[in-house]
């Protein structure tokens, strides 16, 4: 198929989306070290996990070996009303670049979430529901997972408290208000509701949160209610699992046009959207049946990748969930209030983390005003307004498109458009009036952080 003949936007059939989740796992040569009893500092369990988590969701996170998990068929339902996500081509960015290269981006914002944290959600509130749980308890950075889970739980029926980091409390109080309109309970984190949220304020008074402060205290909330489970949105296996449905419909869509992606391009905080988006070009990598370059993009304030240790670590500020083996900037980083805030995590995804360990993956940081420029340049191209996160997998492929220009090579990329950035106001706004600024933390911030690392 040639270039004049690519569609704008390729929409599977509804008989085409996946019915079946994909675990990268069960294809890797090395598999991530096992997660670790906070207390015992052995290899965790399943019952080391149910006081948390959901029993399905508990099996999910330990199985290595099952490569296909059947999605419910209650889930499939709910997916179908915003899913299949289309796969665009980028004729206009393309264009504008004079770029030989073909850009193609999967995009996941069309529903009211504005990204693909509503993949997992589902699949996570159904789990509990067919267990009988009552009440649930996340944590949200920039909004969006938090947006999500409250229209699962809505959908499920089942109450939901969720603990905002409070630099994003204060930056996006529509977030807050969308989740309110799904019925959820909003709490800026930290926040005195906690033990674990007192102790953090009483150490650091003013602090803007973090991603790990606010995991303690959803966790807390989860072990000291009756009948109550902690979900998570990003980073555990079970995430990367349910969200493999991006990677799962790109791989059709792909081979509808009869085409492979050279280069494959997403961001990274804890690593959910990038794991699912790569999960199939990834096994063709292992396997040796293909090999893209895949790349991970992450803020250069919160740069875990290219800059942590990789090593095992909390994956709470409070120390109270198990501890993964991941690369990580020490559970007690406070990352600086960036605009991204889906991107503030102190640590990696274990499965990405140990993928990228064994060079499977490249990775690089960016700061938010060029992120910001690559924002803009997309939006008045395409028409699509994105979320910060998103961008930072916009600047890089258009870093990608225009070193093909330089080259003359004619390399097809793909990024992952994960989500919408219209409740992102007051980032557009800041970079708009130049009153936006770059943080990057020196080595000897870092090293603040890192003793505290077991």
């Amino acid at each position: 198929m040639n270039k004049k003949q690519n569609p704008y936007r390729l929409y599977l059939t509804e008989n085409q989306m996946p019915k079946q989740y994909y675990n990268l796992r069960a294809d890797m040569k090395e598999l991530p070290e096992p997660m670790l009893n906070p207390n015992t500092k052995k290899e965790a369990t399943l019952e080391d996990l149910l006081p948390v988590f959901c029993k399905e969701l508990a099996k999910q996170e330990l199985d290595n070996e099952t490569r296909y998990v059947d999605i419910p068929k209650e889930v499939q339902e709910m997916y179908r009303i915003y899913r299949p996500s289309p796969l665009i081509r980028a004729y206009n960015l393309e264009k504008y670049l004079d770029t030989p290269a073909k850009i193609y981006y999967k995009f996941e914002g069309n529903n009211t979430s504005g990204s693909h944290k509503l993949n997992s959600a589902i699949a996570q509130v159904y789990y509990a529901k067919q267990e009988g749980i009552k009440h649930l308890t996340t944590e949200t950075g920039a909004g969006q997972w938090g947006t999500a889970l409250s229209e699962a739980c809505s959908y499920f029926n089942i109450p939901l408290s969720v603990y905002m980091v409070k630099s994003s409390y204060e930056q996006k109080p529509f977030r807050k208000d969308i989740m309110r309109t799904f019925g959820a309970n909003v709490i800026a984190s930290p926040s005195d509701t906690t033990s674990v949220g007192r102790k953090i304020l009483e150490k650091h008074p003013n602090t803007t949160g973090s991603l790990g402060c606010a995991i303690s205290e959803a966790v807390e909330k989860a072990v000291t209610t009756p009948n109550s489970k902690y979900v998570l949105g990003s980073v555990l296996n079970q995430v990367l699992l349910h969200q493999s449905i991006i990677g799962l419909e790109c791989e059709t869509a792909f081979k509808i046009l009869d085409e492979y992606p050279d280069i494959i391009i997403g961001c990274a905080g804890g690593g959910s959207n990038l794991g699912g988006l790569i999960a199939p070009f990834m096994r063709d990598k292992i396997k040796g049946k293909h090999n893209p370059r895949i790349i991970a993009v992450e803020p250069a304030s919160c740069p875990s990748l290219t800059r942590g240790k990789y090593t095992y670590d909390y994956c709470d500020t409070g120390k109270m969930t198990p501890l993964a083996k991941m690369y990580t900037l020490g559970c007690d980083f406070i990352p600086s209030p960036d605009h991204a805030g889906g991107l503030r995590y102190h640590g990696m995804s274990p499965i990405i983390s140990k993928l990228y360990h064994d060079g499977y993956i490249e990775a690089v940081s960016t700061k938010q005003t060029d992120v910001f420029k690559a924002a803009i340049l997309f939006a008045q191209k395409e028409t699509i307004f994105p979320a910060p996160e998103s961008s930072h997998a916009i600047k890089v492929a258009i870093g990608e498109a225009l070193r093909c220009k330089e080259t003359g090579e004619e390399k097809t990329i793909l990024f992952g458009l994960t989500g919408t950035g219209y409740f992102d106001m007051t980032a557009y706004s800041s970079y708009l009036d130049g009153t936006m600024s770059d943080y990057i933390p020196e080595d000897e911030e870092l090293e603040k952080s890192f003793p505290n690392i077991i």
